[in-house]
């Protein structure tokens, strides 16, 4: 994720703008930046009257497992299923979604089992014969 402007560097564009009375297009070539950019921070200044960067907050889920050594100790218990299998047995959330939406399900229950460093299994499907 690309560093975030400073925000001594958004007043002193906001400045141009508002107090010297300089247009969007001429502020964004002036300053090098796009004039997308320059209105979403008079948005934002709009809104909370601050142009302050949003904290940078990596991706991830909210996971639901705390619990870690009962994971590991399941994991360890049905490691010869696969990791849909164990998503269908785990008793407790894993993730926001109810117990039917499979597809989320199974990703929450793959990342918690790559973080006790579990690998996916492979599946050994094998086309039919003529």
């Amino acid at each position: 994720m690309p560093k975030p402007y400073s925000y001594d560097f958004r007043q002193k564009v906001l400045q141009a703008i508002e107090l010297d009375g300089l247009k969007k297009h001429e502020v964004s070539e002036l300053f090098n930046i796009s004039r997308n950019t320059i209105n979403l921070w008079l948005k934002r200044k709009a809104e909370t009257g601050e142009v302050q960067a949003l904290p940078n907050r990596p991706p991830g889920n909210n996971h639901k497992i705390t619990d870690w050594e009962q994971f590991r100790a399941f994991a360890k218990a049905h490691g010869d299923k696969t990791q849909v299998e164990m998503a269908q047995l785990w008793q407790g959330e894993i993730s926001d979604c109810p117990k039917g939406t499979s597809q989320r399900l199974i990703a929450q229950f793959h990342e918690h089992s790559r973080k006790l460093g579990s690998r996916e299994k492979k599946d050994l499907w094998l086309p039919k014969t003529g």
